[in-house]
Parts: structure tokens; sequence; C-alpha cells
């Protein structure tokens, strides 16, 4: 073939889609058709000389050279995809065709441009993912790491939150913050330790209720998400597209000096929350791909997000009670096995208090059912303040109360608690504009000697609560 026939056929092949790559052994492009420039953002002669390596994606190199030196090696590869960044800082996935040529010393390879496809099987892959987190998750804050997780396999993310926002009130809660290192903390100030760890999230309304981490003033993270929420659309904001946005959000990401991308969670119209990254100093930044899959799968996001929270809260209504928020008997039962099999493996002692509020019915009857329930409520918080954080306070019904007390140590330190909730209960109750005097009778039962599994232990201890009753009430009473 003549000079004329190459440079003939060298026209033929810049017409190409794929391009066509010649690498040298060392690992550098010595020739580029013109289709390169689509595919890398290079022009031809620019990518003469440089390293294949130094394009690649940093987390695709390893296999990047693995797969070369299979190549070099005589070993044809027709089906290789890896990641590259282009010069304009987007990542492309390429599809390679390879083979080595040993007479020239050079690998001969064509590169197709397959970015479109693999955004697609990533969003399908992303759905999949959030519908499988969504289901094998056991609370929320687990189900939001699982979310955290498949973003980060997504897009890079130094900094990752999800935030609650209640429209009624204008109210912004951070339910998950890679900042904080942790989930926003759903505890209620008056409930056990075993119940804060099981009470995670029923309704956006209802988390921004009991105290989640709220707006945190003119916060970096609280300005970006309301600026999201204010556009109710996705934000993606790097250094490069400052004059575009607020001053704050201009300060904010000069500070950070990463890109910052932010979109709203909606169901129907209305905006639950935001899902928000920024990628770390030196990193690739965000483009508009990136935003376009993350409007994509936020949709799926927010409405695993409510299932969660329907399932979380449907558990909580069968779990606890819902005038104090105090286990009910099957989460009482449930505790109670733990402790008998841990109190017989380790040969540990354990003490059930049975309590009853001395004429509650005359609450009831004469200052109404809303004073009755007030006092309830604060009977229970009265009584949590009076035991360990691993204890279990459970209400049974009506003005029942049950307290075990796991590994307690000894029969006086049951009595102990007892007593600290006697004191406490024997204190005047101030409910509106009344002041209530009412008293408990505490009947104790202790494992082993007075039962040794739940029936025998409950019955024991409710024995002894009717006889500190009969005496009088206002008591501690010990079963004989």
């Amino acid at each position: 073939m003549n000079r004329d026939e190459h440079q003939n056929l060298g026209r033929f092949i810049d017409l190409l889609i794929d391009a066509i790559c010649v690498v040298d052994k060392s690992g550098r492009f010595e020739f580029v058709s013109a289709s390169a420039e689509q595919i890398f953002g290079y022009r031809p002669d620019e990518m003469i000389g440089m390293k294949v390596l130094d394009l690649v994606f940093p987390a695709d190199r390893e296999r990047t050279l693995a797969a070369a030196l299979n190549i070099m090696q005589g070993h044809e590869n027709t089906h290789f995809e890896n990641r590259y960044v282009r010069k304009d800082g987007q990542i492309v996935d390429i599809l390679w065709s390879a083979r080595w040529s040993e007479d020239h010393q050079q690998r001969i390879a064509i590169a197709r441009d397959i970015t479109r496809r693999k955004n697609i099987e990533r969003r399908q892959a992303a759905l999949y993912a959030i519908s499988e987190a969504a289901h094998l998750a056991d609370d929320l804050p687990t189900f939001y790491q699982g979310i955290h997780h498949i973003i980060e396999q997504l897009l890079p993310a130094a900094h990752f939150a999800i935030a609650a926002y209640d429209a009624n009130t204008c109210e912004l809660s951070f339910l998950y913050d890679t900042d904080t290192a942790k989930t926003a903390d759903t505890s209620v100030p008056y409930l056990d330790e075993p119940t804060k760890n099981s009470l995670k999230s029923t309704s956006l309304k209802q988390l921004n209720s009991i105290n989640l981490t709220t707006d945190q003033g003119d916060s970096n993270n609280s300005a970006f998400c309301r600026q999201v929420i204010h556009k109710a659309a996705p934000l993606l904001v790097n250094l490069d597209s400052l004059s575009e946005h607020s001053v704050k959000i201009r300060n904010i990401v000069k500070r950070s000096q990463a890109c910052w991308l932010g979109v709203p969670l909606k169901l129907q119209q209305d905006i639950i929350g935001v899902l928000m990254m920024h990628s770390g100093i030196n990193t690739t930044a965000y483009t508009q791909q990136d935003e376009e899959l993350m409007g994509f799968v936020s949709t799926q996001i927010a409405s695993a997000i409510e299932r969660q929270q329907m399932i979380t809260k449907l558990k909580h209504i069968a779990l606890y009670d819902q005038l104090t928020q105090l286990p009910n008997r099957a989460l009482f039962h449930d505790r109670i096995q733990v402790a008998l099999a841990h109190a017989h493996r380790e040969n540990t002692r354990l003490s059930l208090l049975f309590l009853d509020l001395d004429k509650f019915k005359w609450v009831n009857d004469n200052c109404g059912h809303h004073i009755g329930d007030a006092l309830l409520q604060i009977t229970a918080q009265r009584i949590l303040h009076c035991v360990r954080k691993t204890d279990t306070v459970s209400r049974f019904g009506g003005d029942e109360f049950v307290i075990l007390l796991d590994d307690v140590g000894s029969e006086n330190n049951s009595l102990k608690i007892a007593q600290s909730i006697l004191t406490a209960l024997n204190q005047a109750f101030h409910i509106t504009d009344q002041l209530l005097h009412i008293l408990p009778s505490i009947g104790i039962a202790h494992y082993p000697q007075h039962g040794i599994d739940e029936k025998q232990l409950l019955a024991s201890s409710d024995a002894a609560m009717y006889q500190a009753k009969k005496r009088g009430g206002n008591r501690i009473q010990e079963c004989s």
C-alpha cells in the first residue's frame, strides 16, 4: 500500500464513530483517530505521548493496568470496560476491543463511548438497590446508611446528608449527616434506653416534634438545603458557576472549595426533604449528567423513605403504648425472654416490679380522662428517671406498670430502685390547675426464687402488689 493509499485510509478512519488508538509498550499513545476528541475531549495531537493510565479514572487504574499486561502477553480482549476522565473533567465509560502486535510492539485498540448505556444501567441498579435497602433495613438509620452507600457507588461524596423538611413549620431536620458521623437523635427525653434504641421515626411531622437535630442557623448544610427547597429543583454549584448564585451560596462553595449538589425529595408535588452532597477538594466535579441522575433516583428515595417511615410507625404502634410511649405487653414479652435467657446462662438475678396506682379511677371519674392521661404520662416519666438505662418500664394497660430490672445484682438493689420510685410518685402531681396526690402499690418478685419464667414472675409480682394494697397501699411488698 503506497503513501497516498495510507492517507486515503486515514481519512476513512477519521469518519469512524469509534476511536482507534495505538499504544506503545510503555503505555503511551502513539496514534489516535480523529473521533477520539469526541470521546476524550483532547485533540489527537494532544494525546500523542500521553500516558493512558493518566486519563483512566483513578478507581479503575489497577484493573486497567492488569488488563493491559494481559493483552501484551498475547491475550485478546474484546469486551473490557473502564472509565476515563475527559479534558473537561467529565467521566466517560469506554468499551475496549484490543490486541497486541508483537511485530510492532504496540497495542491496537478500538474505543467506544458507552456512557449513555452505562448511565441507564446505573439508574436501574440504583433503583433496585434502593428498593432492596428499603426492604432489608430494620430501621430508618440503617436505611439512610444504605442510601449513602448506594449513592457512593454512583458519585464521589466527601460529605453526604439527608434532611427532612416540614412545609407547615418550615423546619429542616437532618436525619443523616456524615459531618456528624451519626444519624439524628430520635429520642424522647423520658424514654428508657432500650425504647430509645427501638423508637426511630414515624412521620416527618412527628420527627420534628421529638427534637431531631433542627435547623442549624446559618450553617453551610442548612443554607444550601434551604436554597434547594426554595428552588424546588436540583442545585449544582461549583467554583466555575458561582456568579449564577446568591452571595450565601457563593461563600459556602468558596469556603469549602468543593462542588455541591442537592436534589429535593418530592412526593407528588410536595417537598419532604433534601438529599445533599459535596465532593472533596481536588476531586472530580459533579456534572449535568450527575444532576440528572440524582434527580431521577431522588424520587425513588423519597418514596422509599415514606414507605420505611410508615413501616417504622406501624412497628412502633404494635410494640409501644401510644399514651406513654412505653413498651407494651408484646415488647415486654420479648424483653423478658431475652433477660431470662441471659440470667439462666450467666447465673445472674433479675427482678420484676408490678406497680398499680391507688384510687386512679377516682381521678378519671372526678377530674376527667384527659387529666388521668396526663397523670399516667408524668408517672411514666418519673418511673423512668428512677431506673437504669438498661431496665424496661412497660405499661400493661390502665394504671398498671411493670418494671423489668435485668442483671440487678442483689435483692437489696431492687428494693432501692423500688423505694426510689415510691418516693418519686409520692410527690404531688401538678396538672393544669390541679394538685393531685396518687400513691402506688408495688409488688416485687425475684428470679429465680419466685419464678423461673415470665408467667410465674408476673403472677408472683402481681400477688405481692395486691398484698401491698390490702395493707393500705403506698408501700412496697416483696413476694413471700
